[in-house]
Parts: structure tokens; sequence; C-alpha cells
């Protein structure tokens, strides 16, 4: 179906410089609060037959990072999340991720010496693993921690899949979490003290549930509110998927070991309609759209195992730095101070073990 700005529902499209300039000014709410973004990308990307954007090419480095960080809230480190970039071109197709937990590093070292400002941008990193090939990823993984500089934290491997071709991003074959190979690949992971993030539809939730009670004692997070799909097949289900993901993940929340990260919307959940915006969503209007999916996420695990994520900057697509950030503190008004203090900073300072 065409829409207002040419995009296809769950993809991820370049930000369009003019759609971001229409964003309406909004003050900095509790501008002094600080903030861990628990999950962020950085990328260089170009063309149309890339893996991560659809349509134009995008730049978005440590210094764009910057200046949305800069601009009035108070974010003080953040966890550098794959985005399948600087990728090692030669060696063992396993090895090649290494190149970008590298990279990340490098950006977290320029970062820790205070020249850009006082953001520990990558101060955690999560990489990209092939869990799937067993026992055989050891030396990728230590290869990682070795990379890391004492900043690798783990991997993150997305499962989603669905019979639908519209939903976009797939894996190749639905149950790798399931797989042989997969599990003995986390089992390697896990024995390293590492942790997992798991990436998958909310009609795989089952499968980070049998994940999470066959490996209690290890740190798993899920991203993006387990992503309720709202679009493709889904498109008209919104109640159906609503009370289909909410069991899921009350499932879940009874295993002590995982953490959930709040955010990550904007692509899988079609509460914006981003593809026929004229402009970028408003604090107001984006915290109205997530708050039923929000709120669940913190009512079931609590704001001990919750963590608020900027996912920037995939959600530039429909949100403003700015606005993101000030619709999670509309978001979490009725909390406590403590509260507060977890789901902004605490939460991710326990999980990913930072020091700032």
């Amino acid at each position: 179906m065409p829409t207002l700005r040419g995009m296809e529902p769950g993809r991820i499209y370049a930000a369009e410089p003019e759609f971001l300039k229409r964003q309406l000014s909004e003050e900095i709410l509790v501008p002094e609060l600080p903030i861990i973004d628990a999950h962020m990308h950085l990328w260089l990307v170009r063309g149309e037959t890339n893996e991560v954007l659809s349509g134009t090419s995008e730049r978005y480095m440590y210094e764009d990072y910057l200046v949305d960080a800069a601009a009035g809230h108070n974010i003080i480190a953040t966890v550098y999340t794959n985005g399948r970039i600087m990728w090692r071109a030669n060696g063992p197709d396993e090895m090649k991720p290494v190149g970008e937990v590298e990279y990340a590093n490098g950006v977290a070292a320029m970062a820790a010496s205070g020249i850009f400002g006082p953001c520990k941008v990558a101060e955690a990193i999560i990489g990209s693993a092939d869990l799937a090939i067993g026992d055989a990823i050891a030396p990728m993984l230590e290869a990682s921690i070795a990379a890391g500089g004492g900043r690798y934290r783990g991997a993150r491997t997305a499962a989603g899949w669905d019979e639908d071709s519209t939903m976009h991003f797939r894996a190749t074959a639905p149950g790798l979490y399931r797989s042989d190979g997969f599990r003995a690949g986390l089992k390697r992971l896990f024995a390293l003290g590492l942790s997992f993030e798991a990436l998958v539809f909310h009609t795989q939730l089952a499968d980070v549930l049998a994940m999470a009670r066959e490996n209690p004692d290890a740190t798993i997070i899920v991203g993006h509110c387990g992503s309720p799909v709202g679009y493709g097949r889904y498109a008209t289900r919104h109640s159906e998927v609503f009370a289909q993901w909410r069991a899921s993940l009350a499932e879940i929340a009874q295993c002590q070991n995982v953490s959930v990260k709040l955010g990550g919307l904007m692509l899988r959940s079609a509460t914006l309609d981003y593809p026929n915006m004229t402009r970028p969503a408003t604090s107001q209007e984006l915290a109205d759209a997530w708050r039923p999916y929000i709120e669940t996420c913190i009512e079931l695990f609590g704001p001990d195992r919750c963590m608020f994520e900027s996912n920037f900057p995939v959600e530039r697509m429909g949100v403003g730095f700015v606005a993101l950030w000030n619709a999670y503190k509309r978001l979490a008004m009725g909390a406590s101070d403590a509260e507060k203090a977890a789901l902004f900073a605490g939460t991710a300072r326990r999980v990913y073990r930072l020091k700032v």
C-alpha cells in the first residue's frame, strides 16, 4: 500500500533531514536525571542493497550521537548494540563480527578521554555472534572479549521469523534459539560470563522462556519490549497481539534472570503510523502510543529489571531524541525517585556491570 513518505511498515529507513526539521520544540523534562541509554547503534551504510537500511544511505556515527546526547537530557553513558558494521573484511566468517567490537571499543576509548564531553558512549558493548555453530564459537567470543578492552558484555542474535514475508529481517527459518547448535553456542557464551540479548517477534517469546528456564543463572535481556508486531498480517489484530504478547511476557517475567529493554517500538508495533507522519511525534504523542506496552513491561518485571533505550538512530524515523526521552519521563511520572533511578540508569548499570 503506498504511504505518504514512501515507506513500507517494518523496514528501517534513513532519517529524512527535512522531516526531522519539522520536530516541534520541547522543553527538557527533569534535565538533571542521569540516563544510561541501554541500547543505541552507530552506523555508516550506503545504497539500496545494505542489510540495515532501506532506501537512501545514512551516516550516524559517534559525533552524530554526541549532538543528540548534548541536546539537554543527562546521558551519562550508553550500551553500544551490534548493527553489523565494521566487520572484518577477511578471515573466517564467524570471526568477522570481532571487527565491530574493535570499532566500538575505539569509540568508547575516545569517549572515556573526556575530550568530547562527559557522555561515555559504548561503555558496554554488545556484539554479534553466530552461536548456531555451537562449541566452535568459543574462539570468536574470546577474541571479542580481548577486543572489547573490558567493555564487551555479550551478544545479540536476531531470530525473528514469521510465515508472512512482509515481516522483513526474518531469520532464515523458525526455531533458531531452540536448535541444538545454538543452545551449545549459548552455553559457551554464558560460561564466559557473558549475557545474551534476545530479539524475536512476540509470537516467539516461548523460545526465550525456554532459554531462560534452561539457563537460570545466565543474564538474558529481552529487546524492544519483546517486539509486539502490528503490521503485515497482524495489522488488524492489535487486541489479539497485545493479549498474546502480555501473556508470554508474564511467563518470562517469572524468570528472575531476565530483564527487558523499554523502547524500540517504532519499527514493529505500528502504534505510530510513521510511514504517513508529516513531522516527528511529540513526547506526549509518543507516550500515549507506547504507554500500554511500557507500563505492562514495568508492571510485570518491575523497575529493577527494566531499562529505557533510545534505539537511535532507528527511532529517528518517527521521533527526535529530545522528544523520545521526554516521552519516557512522562511515562515514569508516577514512579518513585528510586524507581526512576532504576529505569533510567540503575538497571542498565547493574545488568551491564557499569561503574558510571
